[in-house]
């Protein structure tokens, strides 16, 4: 934008309307600028002003003209249309956008060059330092895993530092921004922030040294009496109600609020925290905490429910909070659950009671871990014919709240995945050697610090075969859908994968499910400097992600033969047909369990409570009334629909393997 001088007129004006300036000739002005809106302002340095011409409504109807009034501003920039009005102390190295209304605010001010949140070490797992996460505009939850948990690597985290440094040079500056169409609103001071388009800042107490990456289709808003010092908020994300942060990403599509307090903490895409406390967290996507008395510390979360008076311990009074614990993906605390740290809980797990014994139950997921008399009881498998791990695994993808079509985190929703099933079929191996160790007779079996019952145990095998079955079967029919074949060969061609990628251990970077060889490769690159860019990074994320199923194909072919024991470079149509009846048992027979497990919520004892000045009858109708009858119960009709669509699937392509040959 052109800016010209102020004519002798406009300067008049100014001064009639109580306006003054150190030196009026550093007060610019665009084409078509007209001052009857500019009174009781203070100019200092350079000024840049737009043109006034707009109308803003507020709350209740009330109407706000375009204009300056009641301000001090040095060395500040004013786009087209904006309304600044009674700024108690000061705006000062600012460059503000069109359409934006700043109204009772008390400071807004750049004080120094800045990276404005860009480059703050967050000191997540580990209070004390080494697992230290740069945090950027650009991070994504895959980046700051491999940033925090890869140390083993020393080249790659300097190497990942200094792509964050370079990121955070090029974006630093002595000048600040706020975009267009921002609201900022009787607020106190924001210092050394930068503010992204469509923002929303209403009652804020104090931002310092940090970025709101808001945009018109992601806006922010940051609510009463927030607090927020040295910080990242990415778009889409609601940050209200006394919430104070320090030293913290927060990702997209976040809410955060009800006075949550957290430190030294990220939190990736769709997390919720609200009443508790997080100290030194990595929260992956998902991770959900709503109760006042509940405390997260020194562990990483991901699609992870938090129930109240959860806690953690990593403080053993001896080295200091040096100690660290991982809920692995889809895992859910209940109320009053306490886990002292160093401890690894597998994938979609329960934890019950309070475990002293630093379990690692990483490769028996779907498990329960249940105390009783300080003892921490293991149950595996058991969560994979809960309704609630389904139900669980059916709303995140429903409860992705991210607009913005630039997403930074790469989401896998799936619950059975190469990830989980190659931990099923080493927890298969485990169980069944315990087995063998210990005898079929034994009452009770040792699992490193935590013990399992005779009848889990078995239970555990038949889940995980059940499990492995279903994931290994729905990947052959995929694979074979549609395609009439004429011989076993065209089915062995067919079966043939796409690519090498994909063999070997996957790992699951916080949402994003990859083989461990495309990770390392990544990785490699990074090290090397063919690499170089955050946004590079990035790129190497999404192309994973849209090529997982071709990775999982590779995956699964590779391990046929292990738990088929047929060579897929030999297999025949009655192989398949093998197999695919074994897929439709292990899907009907979860099914199954799944709807049993959901009648016992119309159960009689789950009916206490209604109808409760009547009879039987009443309490019946009140019931029905609230909860609705068990058969049209929409998750019960869904999963009734899909025992019957997984047996016409599975009759549908035995009656084609049939075919072959004839």
């Amino acid at each position: 934008m052109s800016y010209r001088h102020l004519t002798y007129a406009e300067i008049s004006t100014l001064e009639a309307q109580a306006c003054t300036a150190e030196e009026w000739s550093r007060v610019m002005v665009a084409e078509g600028f007209l001052a009857d809106n500019i009174y009781n302002v203070r100019f200092s340095g350079d000024v840049r002003l737009g043109v006034f011409e707009r109308e803003f409504t507020l709350d209740g109807g009330l109407r706000r003209v375009a204009g300056v009034r009641h301000a001090t501003l040095h060395n500040v920039v004013v786009g087209d249309n904006c309304s600044i009005d009674n700024v108690h102390n000061y705006i000062a190295n600012y460059t503000i956008g069109h359409d934006t209304l700043i109204e009772n605010v008390d400071l807004i001010l750049v004080d120094s060059h800045s990276s404005f949140g860009n480059g703050v070490a967050v000191n997540v797992l580990n209070e004390t330092g080494g697992r230290e996460v740069y945090i950027s505009d650009k991070l994504s939850a895959h980046m700051a895993y491999i940033m925090a948990m890869y140390r083993h690597r020393p080249a790659l985290t300097e190497r990942l530092k200094q792509m964050t440094d370079h990121y955070t040079s090029k974006h630093s500056s002595s000048m600040g921004s706020i975009g267009s169409y921002v609201k900022i609103t009787n607020s106190g001071s924001l210092r050394n922030v930068r503010i992204g388009d469509y923002c929303t800042v209403a009652g804020t107490s104090r931002l310092t040294n940090g970025t709101i990456n808001s945009n018109a289709d992601a806006p922010v808003h940051i609510g009463h009496g927030v607090v927020c010092d040295d910080f990242i908020i990415s778009s889409g994300t609601r940050v209200d109600e006394g919430a104070m942060l320090s030293r913290c990403f927060v990702g997209q599509a976040c809410k955060i609020g009800h006075n949550y307090s957290a430190s030294e903490s990220l939190f990736f895409s769709n997390c919720q925290g609200e009443n508790g406390e997080a100290c030194a967290i990595f929260a992956g996507p998902f991770t959900v905490t709503h109760h006042k008395s509940t405390l997260l510390i020194a562990g990483m979360f991901s699609f992870m429910n938090a129930g109240s008076g959860s806690n953690q311990s990593n403080h053993m009074y001896k080295l200091g909070p040096i100690h660290q614990g991982m809920l692995e993906r889809g895992a859910k605390t209940t109320s009053n659950s306490y886990i002292l740290w160093p401890a690894r809980v597998g994938a979609f797990s329960l934890v019950m009671g309070r475990h002293v014994n630093n379990s690692d139950t990483t490769n028996l997921p779907f498990s329960y871990l249940i105390e009783q008399n300080n003892t921490t009881y293991l149950v595996p498998g058991v969560n994979l014919r809960s309704v609630g791990t389904i139900r669980d695994v059916q709303k995140w993808p429903k409860r992705d709240k991210r607009t913005d079509p630039n997403r930074l985190d790469y989401i896998n929703y799936n619950h059975l995945s190469p990830y989980t099933v190659q931990k099923m079929m080493k927890g298969l191996k485990t169980l069944r050697n315990l087995r063998y160790a210990s005898g079929e007779l034994s009452d009770l079996y040792s699992f490193h610090s935590a013990k399992i019952k005779n009848s889990a145990l078995v239970k555990g095998i038949k889940f995980y075969e059940t499990a492995v079955h279903k994931f290994l079967g729905n990947s052959i029919i995929k694979r074979l859908e549609i395609t009439e074949f004429r011989s076993d060969e065209e089915i062995r061609e067919r079966l043939r994968p796409d690519t090498p990628i994909g063999s070997g251990e996957w790992v699951d970077l916080s949402g994003l499910i990859a083989p461990k060889s495309e990770v390392d490769r990544v990785i490699d690159g990074i090290e090397s400097g063919r690499i170089n860019l955050l946004k590079e990074v990035n790129d190497e994320w999404r192309t994973m992600h849209e090529n997982y199923y071709t990775y999982e194909w590779t995956w699964v072919y590779e391990h046929l033969e292990e738990f088929y024991g047929v060579n897929p470079e030999e297999i025949t149509a009655a192989d398949v047909i093998r197999i695919v009846e074994q897929w439709r048992e292990a899907v009907v027979g979860l099914d199954r369990m799944i709807y049993e497990d959901a009648r016992k919520e119309f159960s009689l004892a789950s009916r206490t409570g209604f109808g409760v000045d009547g009879s039987r009858t009443e309490k019946d109708m009140d019931f029905e009334q609230v909860r609705g009858d068990f058969e049209s119960n929409p998750f019960v009709q869904a999963t009734l629909q899909h025992i019957e669509v997984k047996s016409a699937l599975g009759d549908e392509i035995i009656a084609r393997m049939r075919r072959v040959n004839k």
